[in-house]
């Protein structure tokens, strides 16, 4: 299970899992600790985010799971208040994002464009 946690760091929507490591690395974003527990699990299936809309408190965490037997994912979210990239997840792959700071955010799919979660954290 990869864990990501960024605070107003942008990371382009197709880089590699290395290159998204490496990236946060070098800019001083902060990464999650592993241990992470995820409030909410989000699953990937069927080209969509089940469930499609999450509500969740300041500093609590989601799992995105790619439960798709054959489709590849890569959820990201791009917005002044808070950035992450899972970069592209397998079947089977586990991503957990801790939201530090309230607002209103939509998680996409870089590879399946019409696939969307919304997230609200207060």
């Amino acid at each position: 299970m990869s864990d990501v946690r960024l605070r107003g760091a942008a990371t382009p929507r197709r880089a590699g899992a290395a290159l998204l490591l490496l990236s946060l690395a070098t800019s001083g974003a902060a990464l999650a600790l592993a241990g992470t527990a995820a409030s909410h699990r989000v699953t990937q299936k069927g080209r969509a985010f089940a469930p499609g809309a999450v509500a969740l408190r300041t500093g609590e965490a989601i799992e995105i799971v790619n439960d798709d037997g054959e489709l590849v994912h890569h959820a990201y979210l791009d917005s002044p208040q808070f950035s992450f990239d899972t970069g592209e997840q397998g079947p089977g792959s586990k991503t957990v994002v801790s939201f530090p700071q309230p607002g209103q955010f939509t998680i996409l799919c870089g590879i399946h464009p019409k696939m969307k979660l919304l997230v609200s954290v207060k």
